[in-house]
């Protein structure tokens, strides 16, 4: 009898991060339970506020990092490891998790860990808005008045999807007038009038719409979408288009391809602007940039 035994396999560390500040529920909490223990004894879960530097015990970098919590969650734990070779995995719990459902990650907790443990290390490339990175999109005009008044309204409502499609109504009532911008892409000026400018880096995200754009994306590049709404009525009607997964390009919205493209307001010097849930006031000219450092991220194993 073959009495050779195969050596076990060495404890992976792994380190699922979750953020306070996010208000995580009962649901998230249990979720959070199950995919440590799910992930075997080397799982530890560990608090991080994003915006402070991103530490480990004793200076031991971690396997891999398993980011517990919605898209701004991961990528702001994404703009801590690019370039560090540390691969990150996700544990979606956000209201859309598009990043996580565009790498094919379950939102079951057993399911996800044995994702991640029989997932595969891959590099990608991510955006970047003004040195910022994101990894599904980046916008001006109307799109971060709505994830505004999204979170007011699941401040007082809770965070439900219903919650989200009303913030688009009570957005779009508000809506007075579109941004004039002038957009360089290194090949001269275009002087454009648009109610929403969407910057994507999220094939998963442009197909849930219908619009394509998937291959600028392959290729390291930006799928950049211009409304050509400039009026209420006319604003109307690409949302419910789009909503239906029936807007089209030349009529609702122009679609153009840049890996390196500054967009420079008119009429006024900043702007609100989105990108991956977050929000925040940002003085013109706006420069997006393909970072050129790998994220190393786990793309899912087929979990059985």
């Amino acid at each position: 009898m073959d009495q050779t035994q195969r050596p076990e396999a060495p404890t992976r560390r792994i380190r699922v991060i979750v953020n306070p500040a996010s208000g995580g529920n009962r649901r998230d909490r249990n979720a959070i339970d199950r995919v440590r223990e799910g992930l075997g004894d080397g799982a530890e879960v560990l608090p991080w506020t994003p915006g402070r530097p991103l530490t480990w015990k004793g200076g031991e970098k971690p396997d891999i990092v398993v980011a517990a919590g919605g898209d701004g969650t991961v990528s702001a734990l994404a703009a801590e490891l690019i370039g560090s070779g540390t691969p990150l995995a996700v544990l979606p719990l956000g209201t859309f998790n598009y990043f996580a459902r565009g790498l094919g990650y379950s939102e079951d907790p057993e399911t996800a860990a044995r994702q991640i443990l029989d997932g595969e290390a891959h590099a990608i490339r991510v955006g970047t808005v003004n040195g910022t990175p994101f990894l599904n999109n980046a916008s001006l005009g109307l799109y971060p008045h709505v994830l505004r008044e999204r979170e007011r309204t699941y401040d007082r409502w809770g965070r439900h999807r219903l919650a989200a499609h009303w913030s688009v109504v009570r957005s779009f009532v508000r809506f007075r007038q579109p941004l004039s911008i002038t957009l360089d892409r290194g090949e001269g000026p275009e002087t454009r009038e648009s109610a929403l400018v969407f910057v994507a880096r999220s094939a998963y995200q442009l197909e849930r719409f219908g619009i394509e754009g998937g291959e600028a994306i392959s290729d390291d590049a930006f799928a950049v979408l211009i409304a050509r709404a400039t009026t209420r009525g006319a604003l109307a009607r690409v949302i419910a288009r789009l909503t239906a997964r029936r807007a089209r390009e030349g009529r609702d919205y122009d679609m153009l391809s840049a890996d390196d493209m500054t967009i420079t307001l008119h009429r006024r010097d900043r702007a609100l602007l989105a990108h991956d849930g977050e929000k925040r006031v940002e003085h013109s000219p706006f420069r997006f940039r393909m970072d050129p450092r790998p994220l190393t991220v786990i793309l899912p194993g087929e979990a059985t």
